[in-house]
């Protein structure tokens, strides 16, 4: 059976998509040639079975004693639910803030203290939403094992926030094999790689663009 290979799914049904000429403008600001939307995952069932499964796998093999998932408000609930139901566990989240009414909980979903827990994200970045998930399931008594995510950036401050809280990170694809798949299948030249690869190494700095003139 051929491996499953994420990073081209992503490009494929446009979960991940690189503009480099034509820049987006992140909700922070930055100015980034690439943009996630791993919801439409959820909209492409063929693909979306394929993913939710190497999903699966992955914290099997990564977090064996795994007793529970817990997703990221929002983009992370579904990934979560879907892994949970494939490897027979239970699942919840934790919300983005506290209710405002009955219990005011933040985690939605029966955690045991002491259970142990795998974080499901659907990309990491700087690792602020995930960190913010890992800390407040910390402080109910969850044994947080990791994190488990779709796609990462790659980014050093990502990296650096959630080995600075003990926090282990696994991923199904990144920046750089999505870049190399992109480059491969001519969706990109390969005169793109070293702005990309500026870009990754220093989001905030826009010098990037230049090298693309």
């Amino acid at each position: 059976m051929e491996k499953f290979d994420a990073s081209r799914a992503l490009l494929d049904i446009g979960a991940v998509f690189l503009r480099p000429d034509e820049p987006f403008i992140w909700a922070s600001g930055i100015k980034a040639p690439i943009y996630c939307d791993n919801r439409l995952i959820l909209s492409a069932p063929e693909m979306r079975s394929h993913v939710e499964q190497a999903l699966a796998d992955m914290i099997r093999r990564e977090f064996p004693g795994a007793q529970a998932l817990m997703g990221t408000a929002t983009a992370g609930i579904a990934h979560a639910a879907i892994a949970a139901h494939i490897l027979s566990i239970p699942m919840g989240y934790v919300r983005a803030s506290a209710k405002d009414h009955g219990r005011q909980k933040r985690i939605d979903g029966r955690l045991e203290p002491g259970e142990r827990v795998v974080v499901v994200e659907d990309l990491i970045s700087t690792g602020g939403s995930a960190l913010d998930t890992v800390e407040t399931l910390r402080e109910a008594g969850a044994e947080v094992l990791g994190v488990a995510a779709l796609f990462t950036y790659g980014m050093a401050k990502g990296s650096e926030n959630l080995a600075g809280h003990g926090v282990r990170a696994v991923c199904l694809t990144d920046f750089d094999s999505v870049v190399a798949s992109a480059v491969e299948d001519g969706k990109i030249p390969a005169s793109y790689v070293p702005a990309l690869m500026a870009f990754r190494d220093h989001p905030e700095d826009e010098s990037w663009v230049e090298a693309l003139k």
